[in-house]
Order: C-alpha cells, then structure tokens, then sequence
C-alpha cells in the first residue's frame, strides 16, 4: 500500500469530525493517530500502532448537530424546520430534490464515508493475527486486546453496514481490503436479499461479536468504548425494524423475536441502566439524560454513543435563537408540540393517526374538550418533555426571555435567521455554555441508543403481539412519569384496542426521541413515510397581546421513490450496479 493511501483514511475520519480531538473523544485508550509516513505493513508490524489504527476507527461514527451543511436530519421530518436558507435539508430533502449538494454529507458522501470504514474494519480481521506481540503485553493481556479489537471490528463493520441499509437498501457486502486505487466496487455489483443482508450478516455478527467484546465498564478510560450491552441493543433495534411493515415479509422476523430481544437486553443488562428521574424537577431529569456523561456523571442511560470532547459557544450559535446572538437553526414545528400530551395524562386533541401526530383539519386538530387544552394556551399544563426540548414565548432562557412577538429579541424585523415556526430548539443545546457571555463550555455527546428506546422497542413489539397489555402499559408509564406525566396509560378509554395503542406508541417513541435521528426512520419503517414527511409544516405567530395563531410555514415533498436514496451518481455510472427504483 502507498503512504498516502493509509494515510488518508486517518486524515478523512479525522475530517469528518472537527468536533472534538481524537484524546477528547476516546480518553485514555486513544493518544494520537499513526504517522502518515507509515506504510501498512509497517503500521501491521507493531502492536501499538495497529492499536491506533484500530481505535481510529471510532471516529466514523457521526454527531448528528449540525451534521448536513449546519442543518440535522429532524429538520427533513415533520419535527422541525431549519431557520436559515442555506441549511442542506432545507435545500435538499425538504423540497424533493435528492441530488442537492446542499444535502452531500447526507445524501452521497454517506456511500464513501461507510464503505472507508468497513474497509479499516477489514483490515484489522485480516491482518490482526500477523502483528507481533509488544513485548510489554503478557500473553493473557495479549489474547483479550485481540479478541476485543476484532469483536469491536465486526461490531463497527455490522453497524456500519446498518447505517448503508437505512439509505440505500441492500448493497454489496464486502468483507475483504478492497485497492483504494482502484474501482473499489467494480467486482461487487450484485445486490443482495434483505433476508441476507441484514439477519445472515448483520445481526449474526452482532450476535456472534458479543461476547467478545468488553463487559460494562463505566470507567473515564473506556468512555465511548463499544461494550457487550451496546452490541445487544443494536441487535433490539435492529429487530424492531426488521418486524416492521416495511421489512417483515422479507425478513421474516416476527414482532415477538422483537419483543424478545429487548426483553433479552433488560435481562442480562437491565441492570446497569435507568431511566434518570427527578420527580421534583422532571425537566433537569429530561435534560440530564440528554447531557450527562455515563463515566463521570453517573448517566445511566446512555448506552451507545459518541464520546464527543466539550464544545464552547461556536458549537451551539447556529442552534441558537438569533436574540442570545445565535443564528436560529433548529426549529421545532408545531405539528411537533401538538404532540405532547397534558400533564395529567390526557389527550389534547381526539384523534390521531398512524405517524402518532393528530389528525388535521388545515392546520388545527379537533380538541378533546376534556383536557382543558386550548391554543390560547397551548403550552400549558403539557407534558414536561415540550417545556425540556422546545424553547417557546416567554420562556427564560439563557441570558434572557424567548420573545418570538414580531420585531421583538427573538424575531427582529430583517433577520432571515429568525425563526419561522416560532420555536427554537432546547433539547441537546447545553445551556452552560451562554454563562460568562458565552464563554462557558460543555460536553455534547451523541445518543444513537438509550435505555429509554429499548423499554419503547419492548412495548412496541408487545402491543403488535398481545394488544394494550398491562405489561405495555407499564413499560410507557416509565417513560411517561418521569416526564412529570402523572397519570396511567392503562386508565385512558382511548387507548383499549391495538391499533389505538399502536398510533400511541408512535407517537410516544416521537417525543421521547425527537432529534436523535429516530423519527425519519421509524416513518419509513411503519410504512407511513409519505404522510409524515409530505404533510405541510406547520408554525405559529404570536401578537404582541400575546394572541397566537397557526399558519403553513412550509410545504413538504415526499415521493414513493424517496423511501431510499438514490445510488451516488459516480458508483452507478462506474459500476452499473442497480439503482434504487424510482431513480434511474
């Protein structure tokens, strides 16, 4: 292999994430990237830097802030809006145009980003049993370091090629180091079953690198490291999607092997996580979960994530509503806060559909008179998970009080950052960082699993198999009441029938992970994609008296042919590899 060629696949992961150095990112176990004079085989003769390669690795997983040109993937659902016009969703996704380079770091440079990881992934298998022993390791310390790095190697090769699935299907699997120099896929053009994609290959290596990867550990040295408990929850999550309507009859998953596998997680592992409660302050209780690190904060939720370095303000200003000096960003819509119950338990509105949004008639549901919900007040009396992710008029925040009244802090007249829905987004936005005129900092990991989605994935599963069980019932109350959410789902009238339960639970799993990239996902795998990211985006006014009304703040597109992406323009052209349909 060529220097450079090794070379570049630590300079491109190291590109792809400007967001923390790599000691920041993986503590202890990562102290600096191999130099790019080495040459593989050099970089394979020596047990250190083959460690560092390895560990380089870690840098492919993605931070979803911000991730697609200063916009997040949410902001292509029904959840929220991106504020400035040049944000790559906005100008991509939101308006049906797939091609966008707006949307690149989405859309195409997805392709390249896995396919170099897995590549790295392979290499480790391949040539790991050549590299000597360092001399300093005995021969027991010896044999578990190989045995975790090539667990963590098919862990990392698993998942990433799960991440390849979700966007274009069914794409080869290439479990040998392909010549960087040369067509890469050229030989590899045939596109394999789901069945054999994602149960004959990808979960069979979750299932089978388990156990040998590191057992729980919450020490500052292995924070991010992947561990047993996170190979098993991606097996849940996996499964959920594979019992699905949109993957069910190809995968042959049932919703109870679904159910299954996360009851097999809350078993064997159950015990090392919790939802984190304040029954007090259920808002700090929301929050924490979100912020806190696992290894020096006693976060008991997080089990898969990106062990990102702190953040200042540069790294929340284009979150930020454009009266703290921030450039508006993130918007959550108000088909978003339609969602959320009242604090009692009740509906606020009387029906709801298949997405788990309410049914609309324009831009207003029917109320449920019996709640006590009306728009004059509409964010009153809401469960506490609205108040912990959305920043709304006349909340305190930061240096000051959210005014989005027009001409007002937060909605000055001739800023086209300022928000379009009304809203500004609270949820992963760590509010520390504004101390000392902006001079505070923070850290901001990324979530892709937390113990909150497999206590959803068990009950969703559940409900499919058994109907509104107490059991699913239970699992949705612990969810809800540390919320702040007093009352039991098992008393609501509403919600006796499965199908009832069903749009509950969708609209459950929304709001509890509303932008950790769930929602654009679970819609496609419900089947119900064209009505959750076509429908209109729906925002607010509000008078200086304080009156609101709802208005469109934009039209959505969504086609058939949008359920994948396309196949990136240069492999099909280079390849001839097949399409996805709808995009020849």
């Amino acid at each position: 292999m060529k220097k450079t060629l090794l070379y570049s696949l630590f300079t491109l992961s190291i590109a792809s994430t400007t967001l923390t150095s790599c000691e920041e990112m993986f503590g202890d176990f990562l102290d600096k990237q191999p130099s790019g004079e080495l040459t593989g085989d050099e970089v394979f003769s020596d047990w250190g830097l083959m460690e560092q390669f390895h560990f380089d690795t870690y840098n492919f997983l993605r931070h979803g802030a911000l991730r697609i040109n200063n916009s997040w993937l949410d902001a292509a659902t029904d959840l929220g809006h991106t504020s400035y016009a040049s944000g790559g969703v906005r100008t991509t996704f939101n308006i049906g145009n797939y091609y966008g380079s707006g949307g690149a770091a989405e859309l195409t440079d997805t392709w390249e980003h896995y396919y170099r990881a897995i590549r790295k992934c392979n290499m480790i298998l391949e040539r790991i049993e050549n590299v000597p022993k360092d001399t300093d390791l005995s021969e027991e310390n010896y044999q578990r370091q190989k045995t975790q790095y090539i667990s963590e190697a098919r862990f990392f090769r698993a998942y990433f090629y799960w991440e390849l699935f979700l966007r274009y299907g069914p794409i080869p699997l290439v479990t040998t180091v392909l010549d960087p120099d040369g067509d890469l896929l050229s030989d590899y053009t045939e596109r394999p079953s789901l069945k054999e994609y994602v149960i004959d290959f990808v979960l069979k290596e979750l299932q089978e690198c388990e156990k040998g990867l590191m057992t729980y550990n919450t020490e500052s040295t292995y924070g991010g490291r992947i561990m047993q408990p996170v190979a098993r929850a991606l097996y849940s999550h996996i499964m959920l999607y594979m019992a699905s309507p949109r993957y069910s009859n190809e995968s042959g998953i049932t919703w109870q092997q679904a159910a299954d596998a996360a009851q097999s997680f809350i078993n064997d592992y159950g015990s090392n996580y919790a939802l984190i409660t304040n029954e007090s302050d259920p808002k700090a209780a929301l929050t924490n979960a979100w912020l806190l690190t696992p290894y020096t904060e006693n976060n008991t939720e997080m089990i898969f994530y990106r062990n990102d370095g702190t953040i200042g303000w540069s790294g929340i200003a284009n979150d930020t509503p454009v009266g703290e000096g921030g450039n508006g960003g993130l918007c959550p819509s108000q088909n978003l806060v339609d969602m959320y119950d009242m604090i009692d338990g009740s509906s606020p509105f009387t029906e709801y559909d298949e997405t788990g949004a309410p049914v609309y008639h324009g831009t207003t549901p029917d109320v449920n008179e019996a709640s006590g919900y009306s728009d004059a007040h509409m964010w009153e009396n809401r469960d506490k998970r609205l108040e912990a992710t959305i920043l709304y008029n006349g909340v305190t925040w930061g240096n000051g009080v959210i005014n989005v009244v027009r001409g007002q802090r937060d909605n000055p007249i001739g800023n086209a950052n300022a928000t379009q829905t009304g809203y500004y987004v609270r949820k992963l936005i760590p509010e520390t960082i504004l101390s000392n005129e902006h001079g505070g900092n923070s850290r901001r990991l990324w979530t892709y699993i937390r113990y909150a989605e497999i206590l959803l994935n068990r009950a969703e599963a559940l409900n499919e198999v058994e109907g509104p069980t107490e059991e699913v019932c239970n699992l949705l109350d612990q969810i809800r009441h540390r919320a702040g959410i007093t009352g039991n789902v098992a008393d609501r009238a509403d919600l006796k029938t499965k199908d009832a339960m069903r749009n509950f639970i969708h609209k459950e799993r929304t709001i509890e992970l509303a932008f950790e990239e769930h929602r654009f996902w679970d819609v496609r795998r419900w089947g119900v994609a064209e009505q959750a990211l076509g429908r209109d985006i729906i925002g607010i006014d509000v008078a200086s008296d304080g009156t609101i009304t709802r208005k469109v703040t934009q039209k959505r597109v969504f086609e058939e042919k949008m359920y994948l992406y396309p196949i990136p323009e240069t492999e099909y052209w280079k390849t001839g590899i097949e399409n996805n349909p709808g995009w020849n």
